[in-house]
């Protein structure tokens, strides 16, 4: 996999949580950042009526995203600087096992071959942020689990898990970019 994969940031977490209100206010200060997978797969089936959506075919959904996320980690590589990511190839293994699924061979080959910094954010359940919409159908119980889920997936891979505090998005922006040794 790429040689400067150590510029590539992992933000992770339940749903909910704030991670693209993040990457967005990252991409002010000049950050490149992914766009997440499941929320563009389920827009575009949900305009199609397709099967790829995770109240219907969870494991399906998996497989897309998990096509979405590797693409997304091709086209950092043509990036420059820092790139903060929506999720990473993990994300998927944790989303199976929460579901109850098997997890395929070739994903955990994709995830030990798509490598990210050893340091990855994860932005904790925050009920007082927490909503629902046509798209995001999780309960707040639900929410919790994915977290949780996705935390002892990356640990298993090795990663370093930095909590992102439960504060305004200036102040989550500060603490990535300090963690991450970047100018704040």
């Amino acid at each position: 996999m790429s040689q400067d994969s150590d510029r590539f940031f992992i933000i992770t977490g339940g749903p909910g949580a704030g991670k693209t209100t993040l990457l967005d206010a990252l991409a002010v200060r000049g950050h490149h950042h992914t766009v997440e997978a499941g929320r563009a797969i389920i827009q575009d089936q949900m305009a199609i009526d397709g099967p790829i959506l995770p109240w219907r075919d969870p494991a399906l959904f998996a497989e897309a995203m998990l096509v979405w996320d590797m693409r997304s980690y091709r086209i950092a590589e043509t990036q420059p600087g820092t790139v903060f990511f929506d999720r990473g190839v993990p994300d998927m293994i944790g989303y199976l096992r929460l579901m109850g699924l098997p997890v395929p061979a070739h994903m955990m080959r994709a995830a030990a071959q798509f490598r990210y910094n050893r340091l990855v954010f994860v932005a904790p359940f925050w009920a007082e942020i927490f909503a629902t919409d046509s798209e995001r159908k999780q309960s707040p119980e639900e929410a919790r689990r994915t977290c949780q889920a996705l935390m002892g997936t990356y640990r298993e891979f090795g990663f370093e898990l930095a909590l992102l505090p439960l504060a305004s998005v200036d102040e989550r922006v500060r603490f990535v970019l300090a963690r991450a040794g970047l100018p704040v």
